[in-house]
């Protein structure tokens, strides 16, 4: 296995892990106060744009369709701003943007497999 598509399967199972957690917390408020699944998303919205830096150019340009440097962005915003990330745009994120991340990190994996 590539480092690339192992890059690809950590970020799907960071993605899996972020849906898992938060998928008891009725709303943002609820879920920021469920400090061991917040804290525990925190880690893993870090881990995704630790492993897009693993993830080589040429890569990123043939699978476009990721949000690349939005990725990173977000995951320096939490590393380095934890006490300031704002718990509405985490759960937006979470139930807006992050399943068509997942199904576009499935495709791509798919197509790595054939």
């Amino acid at each position: 296995m590539s480092n690339t598509e192992l890059a690809f399967k950590t970020i799907l199972l960071s993605i899996e892990k972020i849906l898992l957690y938060s998928s008891s917390s009725s709303d943002a408020d609820d879920f920021y106060h469920d400090s061991k699944s917040f804290d525990a998303t925190m880690i893993h919205f870090i881990n995704l744009g630790e492993m897009i830096e693993r993830i080589d150019e040429d890569t990123k340009k043939h699978y476009s369709s990721i949000p690349y440097q939005e990725i990173k962005d977000f995951r320096n915003l939490v590393a380095h701003n934890y006490f300031g990330i704002d718990a509405e745009e985490i759960w937006d994120i979470i139930h807006n943007h992050l399943p068509t991340l997942k199904v576009n990190i499935i495709k791509i994996l798919k197509n790595m497999d054939n």
